[in-house]
């Protein structure tokens, strides 16, 4: 499946639900997973992988969350 028809397919599922699909598409689907995923685990190594990022500062930032917090949390975990 390309890219192209996994949007399509969201766009049709947001739209049969009464949402706007400028607010929701493939991007929040994606971001969303991933932040869910941090809050229950705050295993930010796991989202840093799911996510593709080869660094952790470009998962930090993509997920909004503070550096300091981040780096500690790192600190902790071992990888």
């Amino acid at each position: 499946m390309s890219t192209r028809q996994y949007a399509r397919i969201v766009d049709r599922w947001v739209r049969s639900i009464d949402l706007d699909p400028a607010e929701y598409g493939t991007h929040t689907l994606r971001r969303t997973k991933a932040t869910l995923i941090y809050k229950r685990t705050k295993n930010l190594r796991a989202v840093q992988l799911l996510l593709g990022h080869t660094k952790l500062e470009s998962t930090v930032r993509y997920l909004g969350i503070e550096v300091d917090d981040a780096l500690a949390i790192a600190e902790q975990m071992e990888v």
